[in-house]
């Protein structure tokens, strides 16, 4: 239950599975598969699929590194992105494509678990969008050498902290992908 007036709808919310971001990410293949079991499942049941990606000096558009990696293909109807924060709503019109599709309630997967994926659970909730973050369906590189804990770590971590998240009139939580329902709460 969304504390947003009039938007009883769900969406898919891709973040940042680009071949540069995912390249050296821990279980990579088997997130990805994951991504696109529910990018499959979202369109047959024709639930609204939002891409985003990032868009930095090492993220140029159009570059290879930039791309959504090749096993998700956007299709020419679903709405793309481009952000230059964490949180996919900052500076960007992620909130106007959102009222346009009645949405209120979002499903989360893509990539950096610890960055893009926890600013943007965070920043839906605050906003007021129900958030629910897909547990094997995100997945983050190794950044032990800058004092980071493990990458399985900061996923499990991740997946732990958000299923016990609560906000008022809001819903939070986790599922698996196979448990994924597009059309109830979490």
């Amino acid at each position: 239950m969304t504390t947003l007036p009039d938007r009883p709808n769900t969406a898919l919310l891709v973040i940042d599975v680009q071949n540069a971001v995912v390249n050296d990410a821990y279980q990579r293949d088997a997130a990805i598969a994951n991504m696109a079991y529910l990018v499959e499942k979202a369109r047959r049941d024709q639930v609204p699929i939002i891409w985003v990606q990032q868009t930095d000096e090492h993220l140029v558009p159009e570059s290879d590194g930039w791309r959504i990696v090749p096993e998700l293909r956007p299709g020419d109807e679903e709405r793309r992105i481009e952000k230059r924060y964490g949180d996919s709503f900052e500076d960007t019109d992620l909130a106007v494509v959102l009222a346009g599709l009645r949405v209120g309630r979002l499903i989360v997967v893509g990539a950096q678990t610890d960055q893009c994926i926890r600013s943007t659970l965070h920043g839906a909730l605050a906003r007021g969008y129900d958030a629910t973050l897909v547990s094997d369906a995100h997945t983050t590189e190794d950044t032990t050498a800058w004092g980071a804990p493990p990458p399985e770590a900061v996923i499990a971590h991740t997946n732990l902290y958000w299923t016990y998240q609560t906000a008022p009139g809001r819903t939070a939580g986790t599922v698996e992908t196979q448990n994924v329902d597009f059309a109830s709460a979490s």
